[in-house]
């Protein structure tokens, strides 16, 4: 029987390594929020380089994680004009698909003879390109083909977890899954409500999702969930509690869990018509299926034209950072995702006394499966509601609120140690990369937006007349400007691809709105320390004073009439 480790365990020698590990990420954030002014009295000298050491690194971060959401914006536009539902269709007869495609491949090689003038010619050549890599695809799906599943057998069921969400939320999402290109006869609806929410509202918006959506798809599930002894008011306990309620579902009409691919959206999440085509082409045709996520790009576009700057620069960077994540092998689940349910059951699904569950079920199925476990991205957008509230204030508050909870994500740190620490059968230096990855990540998100723009200047201050009179003193101004100009390059891409990427602006919208998308971008200073770093310092000092959260705080959501 597989187990993961209790974040409130009892036994007193795990609950001391839960609460040594546990305190590391806010020790090292208030360390250097602490010690640069200190160490600046002490000895400047050192602290200044520091300063432009991390400055340069900080370039380089940024050229780096900016050129690769270039690389996945263009596989995001790839992936958007491919037909997967044809494409997953064309399983079921690789070896047909293989002759078609290597075909269309030789025309367009007779093409290329023709007199066209080079911008043409570069298009043809790209399309050829793509063309050879889907041809080095379906052979590869050839060598594997007798482990290829039959997609018209797999059974996607789409849960929506929802607390106080009223049916407007969560109708248009119900509402892309129907306009998808896979049959809905092959998906499950499962949603998850909360018995503590008020039941007159609970069950009008049942009874209203449940009509409007009866004769749509395979099935429409609905559970109410009751936090038990043990469990913390929070989505993961939902999440559990009804997949377990799914399993007696399965288990009466004899569908194999094999067969299952369970998508866990959040109740606002519009999917893309090709979605549901392009994981199950990805599942059928993977021998180590089972062994898969499936993330597609999450971007907050539903209502994006209808917030404020602040949380529309929040929510784009946050889609840019989950773009240039797409790129690596140690991409991690996000909100809106899919698994092998099979994988789910095996792993007992996600933890009942943890707030954060979107990224904690990609480590339970790391550790259960020692290490070979990865996510697959999936090159097309999921559009997420961004936080809107009444007034413009009390969205600025709620957007604090949304990102303390996602940098409440460190609590995963001590457990997934815990989990994979003791594992010989996973390498040491994939543990020290996972563990200086969650520690490098989190610190720099509640450090650099200080250090960049505040502690630079401490040894300046309180460096003392010996060290202001060094020529390092005088160059140390220059030097950094100069270096956070060329990081300033990071900036223009991301405002950049925020326009390519922007949806249609409604109609009742000018044009002049389109001046303060740009002119938005000029709060970043302001943004990065209050909504950005300031939420997840929030996060790292409640753990490290042990005043933890007990309750998941649900995103207030309103559709602006």
């Amino acid at each position: 029987m597989f187990s993961f480790p209790d974040p409130k365990t009892e036994d007193e020698k795990e609950k001391k390594v839960q609460r040594c590990l546990e305190v590391i990420p806010g020790i090292l954030t208030w360390s250097t929020l602490i010690g640069m002014p200190l160490l600046s009295f002490i000895v400047p000298v050192w602290v200044a380089f520091f300063i432009i050491i991390f400055d340069i690194y900080w370039i380089y971060r940024t050229i780096f994680i900016s050129t690769y959401s270039v690389f996945a914006y263009k596989k995001l536009k790839r992936g958007k004009t491919t037909d997967w539902w044809e494409v997953c269709q064309n399983t079921s007869a690789p070896q047909e698909y293989l002759n078609e495609l290597e075909e269309k491949s030789q025309k367009i090689r007779e093409t290329l003879k023709g007199d066209f003038n080079l911008a043409r010619r570069r298009k043809i050549k790209k399309e050829l390109n793509f063309l050879n890599q889907q041809i080095q695809e379906a052979k590869n799906i050839l060598n594997v083909k007798n482990e290829i599943l039959d997609w018209r057998k797999i059974v996607h069921v789409v849960m929506l977890p929802t607390a106080n969400e009223p049916a407007e939320i969560i109708e248009p999402a119900l509402k892309s899954i129907e306009d998808s290109n896979f049959p809905n006869k092959q998906i499950i609806i499962l949603l998850a409500t909360e018995e503590r929410e008020n039941e007159e509202n609970r069950m009008k918006k049942v009874n209203y999702l449940k009509n409007k959506f009866k004769d749509t798809f395979k099935d429409f599930i609905v559970t109410t969930h009751i936090v038990q002894d043990g469990e913390m008011k929070c989505k993961a306990s939902n999440a559990t509690f009804a997949a377990k309620e799914l399993m007696k579902y399965l288990d009466e009409r004899k569908i194999d869990y094999k067969r299952v691919i369970f998508s866990n959206f959040d109740c606002d999440s519009v999917c893309h018509k090709e979605y549901f085509a392009a994981v199950t082409y990805q599942y059928v045709i993977d021998p180590k299926r089972l062994q898969r996520s499936y993330q597609p790009i999450p971007m907050y576009h539903n209502n994006l034209w209808d917030t404020n700057a602040f949380v529309r620069v929040i929510v784009t960077s946050s889609s840019f950072w989950h773009m240039y994540q797409s790129t690596r092998k140690e991409m991690v689940t996000f909100s809106s995702h899919s698994e092998p349910f099979d994988t789910l059951v095996k792993v007992n699904f996600w933890p009942v006394n943890m707030i954060s569950e979107d990224s904690i079920i990609y480590w339970k199925c790391f550790a259960y499966y020692n290490g070979d476990y990865m996510v697959r991205p999936i090159y097309l957008p999921i559009s997420l509601d961004a936080v809107l509230a009444e007034t413009y204030w009390k969205t600025i508050k709620n957007q604090y609120f949304q990102k303390r909870r996602w940098a409440y994500g460190i609590e995963n740190f001590p457990v997934i140690m815990r989990s994979i620490w003791g594992n010989s059968k996973i390498k040491l230096s994939k543990k020290l990369s996972i563990a200086f990855e969650m520690l490098e990540g989190h610190h720099s998100w509640a450090t650099a937006p200080y250090i960049l723009a505040l502690l630079g200047w401490m040894p300046l201050i309180f460096g003392g007349p010996a060290f202001n009179e060094s020529v390092l003193a005088h160059n140390l101004p220059y030097i950094t400007r100069f270096l956070m100009s060329l990081a300033m390059a990071g900036l223009v891409i991301s405002m950049s691809l925020s326009f390519i990427l922007m949806p249609e602006r409604p109609k009742r919208y000018s044009r002049k709105k389109y001046i303060y998308m740009l002119l938005q971008w000029a709060l970043v200073p302001i943004i990065a320390p209050t909504l950005g770093a300031l939420p997840a310092i929030d996060s790292q000092t409640r753990i490290l004073i042990k005043k933890h959260f007990t309750e998941f705080w649900v995103t207030e959501k309103m559709k602006k009439k």
